[in-house]
């Protein structure tokens, strides 16, 4: 009686079907991006100057590690930071450096909040524990209350809104002229001042 021979397995395309199965799930697999800031560092003074800020100048908030907003140390809510944000930077109490007064500010010109919105300070400060999806969704609002402001002024002067005016500066490659004159003053009137470290009145 003859013996048979059991078949080999041809494990030569073995090798291609696993790597086509890794290209595969290399190509289908989705990778969570991780959140960032989009904000410009200023340059390092070689002779710091102490400034001399008044302490109404200065929009303190603080997140606790409860993720708790606290704004001059009161409790708020997250839906009401953006009107304090834009009162505060609105107000128009004073002066600015040239002494000159804010002519085109709406608020209350309270005499124990902001001077100017080129004097008015946001700062905030987190604790060690505190989310950093907190920290950065208090940025946004605070980026959401001057864009608000930015637009108002925007359209008050020349009848579009500053978010226009970005969208065609951005589609003119940054050379219309005219338009970064319009950007610059809107961004002059209502300069973004936002500090996350310690300020010392």
């Amino acid at each position: 009686m003859s013996r048979k021979e059991s078949p080999e397995i041809n494990a030569g395309s073995m090798a291609d079907i696993a790597f086509l199965l890794l290209i595969f799930f290399l190509v289908t697999t989705t990778m969570s991006v991780d959140a960032g800031i989009s904000r410009k560092i200023p340059q390092k003074q070689e002779n710091p100057t102490d400034l001399d800020i008044n302490e109404r100048n200065i929009l303190e908030i603080n997140i606790n590690k409860h993720n708790a907003l606290l704004v001059d140390g009161k409790i708020i809510e997250v839906k009401e930071l953006k009107q304090i944000a834009i009162n505060f930077i609105d107000n128009g109490g004073g002066l600015d450096i040239n002494k000159n007064t804010c002519s085109w500010c709406t608020g209350k010109r309270d005499k124990l909040s902001s001077d100017h919105p080129s004097k008015a300070i946001i700062s905030i400060k987190t604790d060690r524990l505190t989310n950093y999806g907190t920290y950065l969704s208090t940025l946004d609002i605070i980026n959401s209350a001057y864009a608000h402001l930015r637009n108002k002024l925007a359209i008050k002067l020349y009848k579009r809104n500053y978010k226009n005016l970005l969208e065609e500066l951005k589609a003119s490659n940054n050379s219309d002229n005219n338009l970064l004159e319009k950007i610059k003053l809107i961004r002059e009137k209502y300069p973004l001042l936002l500090c996350d470290a310690e300020i010392n009145i």
